[in-house]
């Protein structure tokens, strides 16, 4: 027999398991639950977490936590993108679908009793809450060389009791995009997402992730990705709300001549925590990955954590990362980690990390051409974020991602 020691546990700590536990109807939420019960949430002495101290963050959020402001009862949320195909994870098969897409509602929960990644204990964290708290599931499937007409747009419950799980297959040689939509109030008890997205040969896909949950929301996503011969996966994120936000990307390349291309921005004010940790694991030969992230901070902290995996068999890989915040107040803060590990001998590899104010020099260039410092210091700053923007290459998506960036400017300054 097997005893576990069961460590005392912080007031967050047993009200999440209680909240677990109330709707814990499945054998796989009762095991996760079980198992958060046993193992608690992660701290600051667990690397991974070490900047996100999930334990303690989410003891403060208790504490501070104002009453949620309720959702609009029948409110419709407009696509981000015009035309969408919206997926309703607790209600996956409704609607007229796509030529060349499937969509089913499933049983199946994220895995969370192994790891996939270097980040986390034996267990996976964000994984095993989205199980313990019965996460709705799909699965989504387009077929081999298809072209989607529309982008797929998937959306789970707003606020707290947001849960959703979804495993999507791209056949070979198809074009998709798709949107992880995250957006209403909620408390200090976290949502949750975990996507597995498996991209076949040849197939060229886009994921973009629109994070802005209210002011005093917890939110804990995940994507992994795989990513097979000569196809391509580029991923935009975005945060832009939320008091206690992590997003984990964690991709691998599953064949020679895969490319990775991923690029994000976080905007941060004064009450909020935004972590976003990557990543990429290269296991073949001649794969390439560019992954850069911008960051606004008037206050709040902000984390980096990017990893670089080449593997010993992963010869001419070519991989960059680049992680460049700008600093619009002494209240903000931001932490970076960039990391490589390469095993292989023949490869380019390199990351940095960048963290200044606006440049005198380009206020000034500005200034003396007549435009007011107020202006120019925005201009400065949306041309900070547009640089990545434009690098989807896809006007109608540029212009979206855009619009929300505009609105957070202009709310913030």
């Amino acid at each position: 027999m097997t005893v576990h020691q069961l460590r005392p546990r912080t007031a967050a700590e047993s009200a999440l398991i209680e909240s677990a536990e109330s709707g814990a109807a499945s054998v796989a939420s009762q095991a996760a639950t079980e198992a958060l019960r046993r193992e608690g949430l992660p701290h600051r002495r667990i690397e991974a977490w070490h900047y996100t101290d999930l334990r303690g963050l989410m003891g403060r959020q208790a504490e501070t936590a104002v009453p949620p402001v309720a959702d609009a009862s029948g409110a419709i949320l407009a696509p981000l993108l015009a035309n969408s195909h919206v997926v309703d994870f607790d209600a996956p098969e409704a609607g007229h679908a796509l030529n060349g897409l499937t969509v089913t509602a499933s049983a199946e929960t994220a895995h969370w009793q192994t790891t996939p990644n270097h980040l986390d204990r034996g267990l996976d964290t964000v994984r095993m809450l989205n199980a313990a708290f019965g996460a709705s599931a799909v699965d989504i499937s387009v077929d081999s060389g298809v072209a989607l007409a529309a982008p797929v747009e998937l959306r789970a419950r707003a606020g707290s009791r947001s849960h959703g799980f979804a495993r999507c297959t791209v056949g070979a040689g198809a074009t998709a995009t798709f949107v992880e939509r995250l957006e209403g109030e909620g408390g200090s008890a976290p949502s949750t997402g975990v996507s597995h997205l498996e991209i076949r040969a040849g197939a060229r896909v886009t994921w973009i992730v629109d994070q802005e949950k209210g002011a005093a929301a917890t939110h804990l996503g995940q994507l992994n990705v795989t990513v097979g011969e000569g196809a391509l996966f580029t991923l935009f994120v975005l945060n832009a709300g939320g008091a206690l936000v992590r997003y984990e990307v964690h991709a691998e390349t599953a064949g020679e001549g895969a490319e990775i291309k991923m690029r994000g921005i976080n905007l941060l004010e004064a009450g909020q925590h935004i972590d976003v940790t990557t990543t990429l694991r290269h296991t073949f030969e001649n794969t390439t990955a560019t992954e850069t992230f911008r960051n606004i901070l008037t206050g709040g902290r902000g984390v980096f954590q990017g990893m670089i995996k080449v593997a010993r068999e992963a010869q001419k890989t070519d991989a960059k990362m680049a992680c460049n915040t700008l600093l619009l107040s002494d209240d903000g803060e931001f932490l970076a980690k960039p990391e490589l590990e390469i095993f292989a001998d023949d490869v380019q590899c390199g990351h940095g990390a960048t963290a200044g104010e606006i440049n005198a020099d380009h206020l000034f260039y500005l200034m003396s051409r007549g435009i007011p410092e107020s202006i120019a210091r925005a201009l400065l700053v949306k041309a900070f974020v547009a640089e990545v923007v434009e690098e989807l290459e896809d006007e109608a998506v540029e212009d979206a991602l855009m619009q929300r960036i505009d609105a957070w400017l202009a709310r913030s300054h």
